[in-house]
């Protein structure tokens, strides 16, 4: 008799979702919802499919007691509860269903604009207490300008419904083009024109290392007095105490959260006792609709897992070959790490990526190395809607033109991955190669030869090539308490241009990165976490 395969669902799933797994002859589906994180390290070892939601918290320790698990299967897009750098390792895939929950999660941002200009929730609590305030005044959304920080898929969809009640939309996402923009009817503008210009703003991207509390107090200084906040996207981009202090001052009018940084909020959150703030409890996903279209999608995902070998929307596996997987592997890794790095040090307005093979890696199937690539690349500010199966359809939606070239010339080493940007500001080109069997190495810059470790959190910087600028380099990182790990130097020619890349033992903030431009001879800088 063939073995079933077990999966745990530890978050509440739709019914429907739970009996198409329990139609599979080869699946068994335990549900134990509400688990503490110590209940589901010791359930966890019997499994070999989990499926969640964003309850369950699926952290390195988990994933190490789960001597079976294959699969973890999110019900929606967002998968920062889940380690993936650990389910990686461990050979897990982690699927979710990034496009379930689009138009959901647009709508409730929309409502809560809608909410945020006419006092709603105020008006209703005020009416149910017997008080009847008409000095609730709000202000019309018609021709207002609303600012959209993230024009994804979610972003595109509030656009769209900002334009039917004839809001002036503006936006910043470095990775669309103007051509898209232009069809999308959107003014694209950098984050400062945004935070001056807007009198609403809509929050759109993933929290990553560079997204964490990019709205903070020099930020608030920026904008317009009695301007709205609206972030419907992940909590911990909007600094907390931050906004309190801005709508105690009068700077922002008010503000709609669905998301916080601690979720639920502490009770002492000062948004909370702030009556211009409107909260709902992440509900941004939550219609019958959205939770019915993510329960289906991953359940189905799940079958052709346990049944085929198909691996459909995974963050971390590329959907070919396990074979072929093996041969590729090191160089699937090499092309994710070099999309995202040159993602930081590219301009705004993408027009083109451009990935090449040579060497020995020009026999290999170019396709899955390119969307690696494009994965990597596009995470920098997609962040969770972007996995291995729709990187090429999210580029396609961004007005990104995507290329591959193949060259079997004999080159400097056994294989050869280039990545070219093409941008409204201009070129980026790195190279990368393995070293040994399996070690990642960027190996050229925009022409000029460097070996440098992409892992962890990086300093990159372009300067004149002039005695000194190392030396006061090392001198003010020591002064901030900052360990070098690796130090990689490479220039053109002496005395002109040189690049560094930097690994470091600690996240760099932006004060650092500035820091770093004061320093004579310095021409820019870029902190990178990889």
């Amino acid at each position: 008799m063939t073995r079933k395969f077990k999966v745990l669902v530890s978050d509440d799933v739709s019914e429907n979702g739970l009996a198409i797994l329990r139609k599979s002859p080869l699946i068994e589906v335990v549900v134990k919802t509400g688990m503490k994180k110590d209940e589901l390290i010791g359930e966890i070892p019997r499994y070999d499919g989990l499926l969640i939601r964003s309850a369950t918290k699926v952290t390195a320790d988990v994933i190490s007691a789960a001597k079976n698990l294959k699969v973890v299967g999110r019900a929606g897009a967002g998968v920062d509860n889940v380690d993936i750098d650990a389910a990686s390792k461990r050979g897990i895939a982690v699927e979710n269903t990034p496009g379930g929950n689009t138009v959901t999660t647009g709508e409730h941002a929309m409502a809560l604009i809608c909410a945020l200009a006419r006092n709603i929730p105020q008006g209703t609590a005020s009416t149910k207490a017997g008080k009847w305030d008409r000095k609730l005044v709000g202000v019309e959304l018609m021709g207002k300008t609303l600012g959209v920080v993230g024009i994804g898929r979610v972003g595109s969809v509030v656009v769209r419904r900002a334009q039917g009640f004839q809001m002036h939309c503006i936006a910043f996402d470095p990775f669309i083009s103007a051509e898209k923009a232009s069809e999308l009817g959107v003014e694209l503008v950098t984050l400062d024109e945004l935070y001056k210009r807007a009198d609403f703003i809509s929050v759109h991207s993933p929290l990553t290392p560079e997204t964490k509390h990019m709205i903070a107090a020099k930020q608030f200084a920026m904008m317009r007095d009695g301007v709205r906040i609206v972030n419907c996207a992940r909590g911990g981009i909007i600094k907390e105490d931050d906004l309190a202090d801005a709508i105690n001052s009068g700077k922002v009018a008010g503000a709609a959260l669905d998301v916080f940084e601690q979720e639920p909020p502490a009770a002492d959150n000062p948004l909370l006792k702030l009556p211009q703030v409107i909260c709902t409890p992440h509900l941004g996903a939550s219609t019958n609709e959205a939770q019915e279209n993510v329960a289906i999608a991953i359940a189905h995902q799940l079958v052709s897992f346990f049944e085929d070998g198909v691996i459909m929307n995974a963050v971390n596996v590329p959907d070919v070959d396990p074979e072929v997987l093996k041969k590729i592997k090191p160089y699937l890794t090499l092309a994710e790490k070099l999309g995202k790095f040159v993602s930081h040090i590219s301009g705004h307005g993408v027009k083109e990526i451009e990935i090449a093979s040579s060497g020995e890696i020009a026999d290999m199937d170019i396709k899955p190395l390119a969307t690696s690539a494009l994965k990597g690349f596009l995470s920098f500010f997609a962040g969770d809607d972007v996995n291995f199966v729709n990187a090429p359809f999210v580029a396609k939606d961004r007005g990104i033109e995507v290329k591959t070239t193949v060259s079997r010339k004999a080159v400097n080493y056994t294989g050869l991955l280039t990545l070219r940007v093409i941008t409204d500001e201009g070129e980026n080109v790195i190279s990368g190669a393995i070293f040994g069997r399996s070690e990642p190495r960027i190996v050229n810059i925009n022409g000029i030869h460097i070996e440098a470790v992409p892992e962890g959190n990086l300093l990159m910087f372009t300067n004149v090539d002039r005695p000194g600028v190392i030396g006061a380099l090392g001198t003010y990182l020591g002064q901030k308490g900052i360990n070098i790990g690796q130090f990689h130097l490479g220039r053109s020619q002496p005395f002109k241009d040189a690049i560094s890349i930097v690994n470091v033992d600690s996240e760099l903030g932006a004060d650092v990165v500035d820091g770093v431009l004061k320093i004579p001879n310095m021409l820019k800088a870029w902190a990178i976490k990889l």
